[in-house]
């Protein structure tokens, strides 16, 4: 398997094992769905819905590839999307913090672009 396939493949994994877990105890009227668009290289899982007060619709988390790496756009898990790749066996250098502005990604262990 190449490598933007095993990516593809690790990504989808986490995601789904973290929306098994969420959707089981998720609130009444809140679904928890994930998107992915494997020809443009965008993950998402999300939250739409309703609460007696407000409207609900929000990522959760937002990878895509690009440049043969890793880019975390949002993640709002408690133990981060990286995390779950590193055990996954994706190196560092290959996962982008893209949450992060540029000038603050240096400061971090992984790949600034």
């Amino acid at each position: 398997m190449d490598k933007l396939a095993h990516y593809r493949s690790i990504i989808k994994k986490v995601l789904t094992e973290y929306h098994q877990i969420f959707s089981q105890s998720s609130t009444p009227n809140i679904e928890m769905l994930l998107a992915f668009d494997e020809e443009r290289d965008q993950y998402l899982w999300l939250q739409v819905g309703w609460t007696p007060e407000e409207r609900i619709k929000g990522n959760s988390v937002h990878i895509r590839i690009k440049n043969n790496k890793i880019y975390i756009e949002e993640d709002w898990t408690e133990e981060g999307i990286a995390t779950e790749l590193l055990r996954e066996g994706v190196p560092k250098e290959d996962i982008v913090l893209a949450f992060h502005d540029p000038e603050t990604r240096q400061y971090t262990d992984f790949a600034t672009a």
